[in-house]
């Protein structure tokens, strides 16, 4: 299993609906969630800033799939408006992944 991380950027004036849709995701996909793989997911915030970390078992896969899934799309459509581009994301990029120089188990 492999550990990833990639960042995200929200709207300032969503930072608030950010956090309370996160108190109640859809059981449905937090389902699909597990189905593809992924585990031991976590978001972090400091202001407009999000850093996503999980383990999966290959990220494009699971993302792959996961982009393919009814219930994920509706999530992502329905949670896309809060958000603006990363400032660093490079042109071509699914997201602003995040390179592991260090991890203690």
């Amino acid at each position: 299993m492999a550990h990833y991380a990639f960042k995200l950027r929200i709207r300032p004036d969503a930072i608030e609906e950010y956090e309370r849709e996160h108190t109640r995701v859809w059981p449905e996909l937090l389902q699909k969630l597990k189905e593809v793989g992924i585990s031991d997911y976590s978001i972090f915030r400091r202001g407009q800033d999000l850093v996503l970390t999980l383990d999966a078992p290959d990220f494009d896969r699971v993302w792959d799939q996961l982009d393919r899934d009814p219930v994920n799309q509706r999530w992502q459509q329905f949670m896309s408006r809060l958000f603006e581009p990363v400032p660093d994301q490079k042109p071509g990029e699914r997201f602003a992944m995040m390179k592991e120089v260090f991890h203690l188990e």
